[in-house]
């Protein structure tokens, strides 16, 4: 007998499941717990098998009827539907944006550090995959990725919309590579997004108010690690960056030299700081707290260092404000007064690591230049403790 809707909205859930039938293959089991699940029965090369159609009444009779109609016809072809509905799932996932880049993810593995590598993953999740994930690669247009990245662009965040840009160029490339995608699309919208404005970071470059912070923060009574990597940011003056995932294997106290790898630094190349016998010192002091750790400033959490905010609100704790003065301002400090002192521009711009125009003078200058820089930042570090006590 063929199923009506009043005869289903009875069938009762009982104590295990069963079966009520419809006409050719059609059926419905009711569970324990009073779901109603469409199957279709057929037999193909002398095996039985069973196709889902739905739940009811969310699929409703009249629905699974069609859906039972259409699989026969499938049959009658000599297609098998529940192989077919398999493939076509395949076809829809397979070749999608989400899957192209969780692939290059996995093939960056080896040459970004896992921090970068959670971080651009979190990114595709939060602002990429929810908009194109599922679209085919070769279907994506750049106005799609232009609306995406407007809307992180609109919440103030352009570092991370430059980054999601490059990203999503970069799955397009290694997608060309391997025969995935035709083009990168993103190639078409250089110059379109809006650019961070320019802001000057905070900064004291008064020899007068650089003796006062200096003392402050020879006073500081928080975490001695904090403090030293105040004090070496002022005598150093790397990005705070670079400071904070500073390892013990990076620093050679013997010939007082901090390399610091092309990977941590801006320009994607080797950084080679002199240490001052002031700065020397204070590495030395901090090898009985962090000597046995991966890293030299460590947080309170082990195994990680610390936080970007680290230093900033050690400085606010000492009365700076972020409109006065901030961790990225040591390196415009340095930069104002040694050039105030008379040491060559070039010898200081190779010491910010700043980029150079022309890339083979930049490497001969970072060889050639190396003992002016290294006399450089003793000499710093000596004006640094006249400035701490001249009161």
């Amino acid at each position: 007998m063929a199923l009506t809707d009043n005869r289903i909205k009875q069938a009762n859930p009982k104590e295990r499941p069963y079966k009520i039938y419809d006409e050719r293959g059609l059926f419905l089991i009711v569970s324990p717990a009073g779901g109603k699940w469409w199957r279709f029965k057929y037999r193909l090369d002398n095996h039985e098998k069973t196709l889902s159609l739905g739940t009811y009444p969310d699929t409703s009779l009249k629905r699974a009827r069609e859906k039972r109609d259409n699989a026969r016809t499938l049959l009658a072809d000599g297609t098998d539907p529940g192989l077919k509905r398999k493939s076509d799932k395949a076809a829809r996932t397979a070749g999608n944006f989400e899957q192209l880049a969780r692939e290059w993810l996995q093939n960056q593995s080896s040459k970004l550090k896992a921090e970068t590598l959670h971080l651009t993953l979190r990114r595709f999740e939060n602002w990429v995959f929810p908009y194109i994930g599922r679209r085919p690669v070769k279907s994506i247009e750049p106005p799609e990725i232009l609306t995406l990245l407007r809307l992180i662009e609109i919440t103030g965040k352009y570092e991370t919309t430059k980054r999601v840009r490059q990203r999503i160029g970069q799955v397009f490339r290694y997608g060309i590579g391997i025969g995935e995608a035709d083009r990168d699309p993103t190639a078409d919208l250089r110059g379109v997004l809006h650019t961070k404005p320019p802001q000057n970071r905070a900064a004291i470059t008064s020899p007068n108010e650089v003796g006062a912070l200096l003392r402050a923060i020879y006073g500081y009574s928080g975490q001695p690690s904090t403090c030293a990597a105040l004090k070496l940011l002022a005598l150093t003056f790397v990005r705070p960056s670079e400071l904070r995932l500073a390892e013990w294997p990076e620093i050679d106290l013997d010939n007082q030299i901090w390399r610091i790898p092309k990977g941590r630094m801006k320009m994607k190349r080797e950084h080679i700081v002199p240490l001052s016998k002031q700065a020397v010192s204070i590495f030395r002091d901090l090898q009985p707290i962090s000597g046995h750790k991966a890293f030299i400033f460590e947080s309170l959490r082990p195994g990680r260092p610390i936080s970007e905010n680290t230093t900033n609100a050690a400085l606010r704790t000492l009365g700076y404000s972020g409109k006065e003065m901030t961790s990225h301002g040591f390196r415009a400090m340095a930069s104002t007064l040694l050039h105030e002192l008379g040491w060559p521009p070039e010898v200081i711009e190779l010491q910010l690591a700043h980029s150079q125009r022309n890339q083979v003078a930049a490497v001969y200058n970072r060889s050639a230049r190396f003992k002016e820089r290294t006399e450089m930042m003793q000499a710093w570090a000596d004006y640094l403790d006249r400035l701490y006590s001249s009161i």
